[in-house]
């Protein structure tokens, strides 16, 4: 999963792998988001989270590895009459930008303990003073449950696991809970998941 060819062969079909309207979780979060807000959309994949927020006014950096998955974003962008900044990198390499951006949204992100920690400190360094940081991913009681996500429970993460990487946040909400997905390719699976919301004092 941490390989571009494997996300390039992912999203090679025209349609849209995971739908193009934005994560759920997200759009709960609407209020948080203002016209004019730089925003990073970390791995942004096909750019359906990132289209949202420059939907809503925002100026938005799209940042993934898979070339294929930027290009269908910019297709989208353009589709919707938005601005997307797209950037291909790879999170682990990528010359994180520093103080840059007023909201960090991570969706669905998973990554061994050493390199979860290394991005995660980056995600905060690359708030600005009051920026805030969304957050969604699969928790360890995902295993299983056949409605997505790694293979494996040490790739997913613990609402204690994000409160210690984001302890440098003040933390507005962090929860773990299990539920039926509403859309998309596992609708109606149930799917574990963490959240959180945190914003840099």
């Amino acid at each position: 999963m941490s390989d571009p060819s494997f996300w390039d062969e992912k999203f090679a079909d025209d349609a849209y792998m995971f739908g193009t309207e934005p994560n759920e979780f997200l759009e709960t979060q609407a209020p948080l988001f203002r016209p004019g807000m730089a925003a990073l959309a970390v791995a942004d994949g096909e750019g359906r989270n990132g289209v949202w927020l420059a939907g809503r006014g925002l100026e938005v950096t799209s940042v993934d590895f898979s070339s294929r998955g930027l290009d269908k974003a910019r297709r989208l962008a353009a589709e919707r009459g938005v601005s997307l900044h797209t950037v291909r990198a790879d999170l682990l390499h990528w010359d994180w930008p520093v103080a840059a951006f007023d909201a960090v949204v991570s969706m669905y992100i998973h990554f061994a303990e050493r390199d979860r920690r290394r991005v995660h400190a980056a995600m905060v360094a690359a708030l600005r003073p009051g920026g805030v940081l969304v957050l969604e991913s699969f928790n360890p009681d995902q295993v299983g449950r056949g409605s997505g996500g790694p293979p494996t429970a040490d790739l997913m993460y613990t609402a204690d696991m994000l409160r210690g990487d984001f302890a440098a946040l003040e933390i507005d909400m962090v929860e773990e809970l299990t539920f039926p997905r509403p859309r998309g390719r596992h609708a109606g699976k149930d799917v574990s998941i963490v959240r959180l919301v945190a914003r840099k004092p």
